[in-house]
This record gives structure tokens, sequence and C-alpha cells, in this order.
């Protein structure tokens, strides 16, 4: 069919050759490749600032969407002084730091979940472990527990 045995194993090896070739470029190409970023918390009241004695603490799974902005949260606890009065992420800061709300949670009872679209500031500022989540009770109206926000491990 190809006429010599050599022509043959050539033909053969450019095909195998080629096949690689097309595999690899579809693993670089990077819209096949993930935008999301996933990020997590551990909430206590030792992350306070300044730290609290509370029994309470909250697990924070999140997922944030490079190409869209999206931010989506699952924020979990138990434990507290008595019901959460309020939730939030606050940022820019970083552990050891406080700062305002940037994104409200609207029920603060457990599970809390939620999404919001970031502006450009608002995720740099995510993606560089400048949010914490913390959750606020009567007995601790600055905050009971809190955790940075980081990506996850």
């Amino acid at each position: 069919m190809y006429g010599s045995p050599s022509l043959y194993r050539r033909s053969v090896r450019g095909a195998m050759l080629l096949a690689v070739f097309a595999v690899a470029a579809c693993s670089m190409n990077p819209t096949m490749s993930s935008t999301v970023v996933p990020l997590q918390a551990t909430l206590s009241g030792a992350a306070e600032v300044p730290p609290k004695e509370s029994p309470g603490s909250g697990t924070l799974e999140a997922s944030f969407d490079k190409s869209t902005n999206l931010l989506k949260w699952k924020l979990t606890y138990s434990g507290l002084s008595g019901p959460a009065s309020a939730a939030h992420f606050h940022g820019p800061a970083m552990a050891g730091a406080n700062a305002g709300v940037v994104v409200p949670f609207s029920n603060p009872a457990s599970p809390i979940e939620g999404q919001a679209t970031l502006t450009a500031a608002q995720a740099a500022d995510l993606l560089d472990g400048k949010w914490y989540a913390n959750v606020h009770t009567a007995a601790n109206p600055g905050g009971e527990i809190r955790g940075q926000v980081l990506p996850a491990k």
C-alpha cells in the first residue's frame, strides 16, 4: 500500500507524533483550563481582633471565578454564645487587622450560602488573602468568630 516498509513506518510514526502534539495542544489551551479558584477559611474566636473566648467555630468553603468575578460561598458554624446577629466578608485586611464590611450576608443563620459579583479591586484583595469572614452575636457585637479567606489546600 505504501510501496515500502520504511515509508509505512515513517507514516505510522508521523501519525503517532501528530496524535501526541494534538493531546499536548489541548492540555495547554487556556480556554480549557479552569478559572475557578477554591477558597477556604477556618473561623475561631482566637482569630478575632482582639481575640475572643468563644467555644464557637466555623468553616467557609468558597469559589471565585476569575472570568466572571463571581464569588460563591457556604459558611457553617456552631457553638456560638448565642444566635448570630450578623455575618459578612470584611476587607481589605490581613490577619491581625480589622476592616470594613465588603459583602454582607443576607441571613446569618448557619449554613450561610450566597454569591456576589466582585469589582476588580475586591477580586484583587480577595485573591491576595486580604478578606476575612466573621460572625457576630449579641455578646460579641464586633464579631465572635473569624477566619482569613485563603486559597484552599
